[in-house]
């Protein structure tokens, strides 16, 4: 973030005021090669102009706008500037005139929040970044309708920070009809604090799509600040860890409740912890028959990773393998076709109803269901990590720790030193006997 410069004689209204009016501007250096001027007039308000050092002791100038002279003038960066909008107006021109002196050609119109989202996800497909379709939905639902057009040189915090809290409140967007293909909306309930807490962790979401767009607009030049959106704050306690998981019989009855090829692919979801995508991009010489392995070759962290099998996962997976070439798709629909990205929450909405499971399953829930069994088995969290893919046991430990039997006992324990502080005593605690009720003998006795 570019630093204010302050200066005695231009920074308050007051102070510019006591300058003589002349038609020769009064230069502040802000950046090496770049000074900010202010021209004071004998009657109406300054003006603020800008020049650049361009070699051989040649400038090139331009007018930045109107100062907010008078003790009426409200300045808004747009109409009338202070100080230090006009600071960063002049820095905005600097950056432009940077560019074109690089070769790049000047933007048609104005550099807009629909610009910026556009070439930030062009720079993420470049990158082959995951999750940038959901990214992009997002934005074209929640960002663009209200803030497509405007300017992000003329973005407040004020309208950044409404948007964000109309995000949580607005209306939660339900699947499009199949023959109307129309987004319904279902209103929020405000007095549901589980529901609150959802579209609050939603704005979250797009708030941090939409700064990583205009960041990426700030770092490639197009704006002279980040400090508009860096004082939007999201929502606090918004991504608590609220995990549901089915229970065993739950499993059970909704493998039950599925029909054909999708009852092998939830099968293998509660066996491997895998994500609908990775499951269904899986191909036969990924199953490893000797070492009891599925290998997931594309995953959202972008790193291929093994997942260790149980017998009945290795039977799934031999079963489902077996007679096919290495390359043909281990998961396919009855039809014959391939599973697409939209395929599988209709039908495992439909088994939950029939099996009564209450709200119903989704993919996640069942990559939650896997991991959750682990952790309430007792198996460490690196290990529950290295099955789910993450990059590291920090996620895990959110959302799957607190299922751990011992895992926080025994953390604490090896963490914390013997500081040889408690003398050592001869009481020992009695042992009560199966038959013992507590009235009978004292809780502890010395030992004799």
């Amino acid at each position: 973030m570019a630093r204010t410069v302050r200066d005695t004689n231009l920074q308050t209204r007051q102070a510019r005021r006591g300058l003589a009016p002349r038609r020769k501007p009064y230069w502040r250096v802000i950046e090496t090669g770049l000074h900010l001027g202010y021209r004071r007039n004998k009657e109406a308000s300054g003006a603020w102009i800008a020049r650049r050092f361009i070699g051989e002791g040649r400038y090139r100038e331009t007018k930045l706008g109107i100062a907010d002279d008078h003790d009426g003038d409200a300045a808004d960066g747009v109409t009338l500037f202070s100080f230090k909008h006009a600071q960063d107006a002049a820095r905005a021109w600097w950056q432009v005139e940077q560019r074109r002196d690089l070769g790049h050609a000047p933007d048609d119109g104005p550099y807009t929040v629909a610009k910026a989202l556009e070439a930030y996800f062009a720079e993420r497909e470049r990158r082959g970044s995951k999750g940038l379709a959901k990214d992009r939905a997002a934005a074209n639902v929640r960002i663009l309708p209200e803030l497509a057009e405007v300017e992000i040189g003329k973005l407040t915090t004020k309208r950044l920070r409404d948007w964000h809290a109309g995000l949580a409140t607005a209306p939660k967007l339900a699947r499009a009809s199949r023959m109307t293909m129309k987004r319904k909306t279902r209103a929020v309930d405000l007095a549901d604090a589980d529901a609150v807490r959802a579209r609050r962790s939603t704005a979250n979401r797009t708030l941090t799509v939409l700064k990583a767009a205009l960041n990426h607009a700030f770092h490639e030049a197009r704006v002279a600040s980040d400090d508009t959106w860096r004082k939007v704050k999201p929502f606090r306690e918004a991504d608590a860890a609220v995990i549901h998981f089915l229970s065993e019989d739950e499993c059970r009855r909704l493998v039950n409740a599925c029909d054909g090829a999708f009852r092998d692919l939830v099968r293998a979801a509660l066996l491997t912890g895998c994500r609908y995508g990775e499951l269904t991009r899986m191909r036969a010489s990924d199953f490893g028959t000797e070492a009891g392995t599925i290998t997931v070759r594309e995953s959202k962290a972008g790193k291929p990773r093994h997942v260790a099998l149980t017998d009945e996962g290795r039977q799934l997976f031999a079963a489902l393998t077996a007679g096919k070439a290495a390359r043909d798709p281990i998961f396919i629909r009855d039809d014959g076709r391939p599973w697409a990205a939209s395929h599988q929450q209709r039908p495992l909405e439909a088994a939950s109803k029939r099996a009564k499971i209450e709200p119903a399953a989704t993919f996640h829930i069942l990559r939650h269901t896997y991991a959750s069994t682990l952790a309430m088995r007792g198996v460490p969290m690196g290990v529950i990590a290295a099955q789910l893919g993450h990059a590291d046991t920090r996620m895990t430990e959110k959302h799957y720790a607190h299922l751990a039997p011992n895992y926080v006992a025994d953390t604490v324990r090896a963490a914390l030193p013997v500081l040889g502080i408690v003398e050592k005593s001869s009481v020992m605690p009695l042992r009560r006997g199966c038959n013992e009720t507590r009235g009978d003998r004292p809780a502890s006795r010395q030992a004799r």
